[in-house]
């Protein structure tokens, strides 16, 4: 039997009355709106795009905000699949990935404070492999076993409640969610690039930056170490 409110493509192969041809529901702008909201507010990806603008410039912000979509995806993947719950009911697979998101955040604080570190903010420092960068983006969020829950939450109670479109209902809001948070961190970022050349013109500033992403990456450690399956 299906739970009404994880649906996932295991229902939508045994559900009644529907059939390939179904027609999906408009999104409804409660999605929307809702979506927006939790892109806009500021977050781990958000914090390290911000770093990543005013360290190293307009483009590097860009591969930083791809990075941090990209890293999205095998939550809504899981929480599409019904497979999202079944890291909340491993309390050891659940342990294993919080403590590798944790040790990557402290990861980052120290590179923020450390004099050449990849998060550094430096007048003179030359703007890394976008790889790299889109890389470190994807992980923050990779190894945030919380995020597959959040989705879990946030996508279906927005469903039609029709079980032969549920999946196709689930990855177009995805893949809704995932553009409203690229071009929202374009934004973030491109904002840091801009205020760049004028924030790193004083030694005192730059120490103030790279002392307050580390203090975020470290709270952010810290909050996410004391999460519960």
């Amino acid at each position: 039997m299906c739970p009404l409110q994880f649906p996932n493509a295991a229902c939508v192969a045994s559900g009644r009355g529907g059939g390939l041809g179904a027609k999906m529901q408009p999104m409804s702008l409660h999605f929307l709106l809702t979506a927006f909201v939790v892109v806009l507010a500021p977050g781990t990806g958000v914090i390290y795009t911000l770093a990543i603008g005013l360290g190293q410039g307009r483009w590097p912000s860009v591969a930083a905000a791809f990075g941090c979509t990209l890293g999205i995806v095998p939550h809504l993947v899981a929480a599409t699949l019904g497979l999202a719950a079944l890291l909340h009911t491993s309390a050891l697979l659940f342990t294993v990935v919080k403590v590798a998101g944790v040790a990557y955040l402290l990861w980052l604080a120290w590179q923020s404070l450390k004099s050449g570190g990849v998060l550094a903010v430096d007048a003179d420092r030359k703007p890394e492999a976008a790889r790299r960068i889109a890389t470190r983006g994807a992980l923050i969020n990779i190894l945030n076993p919380k995020l597959s829950l959040f989705f879990l939450a946030l996508l279906p109670p927005f469903l039609s409640g029709n079980p032969a479109t549920a999946t196709a209902e689930m990855v177009a809001m995805g893949a809704v969610f995932m553009a409203m948070t690229f071009g929202v961190f374009i934004l973030y970022g491109l904002y840091a690039a801009q205020a760049r050349d004028w924030l790193l013109g004083s030694e005192r500033v730059m120490r103030w930056l790279n002392r307050s992403f580390a203090a975020l990456f470290a709270a952010l450690a810290g909050r996410l170490a004391l999460e519960r399956a």
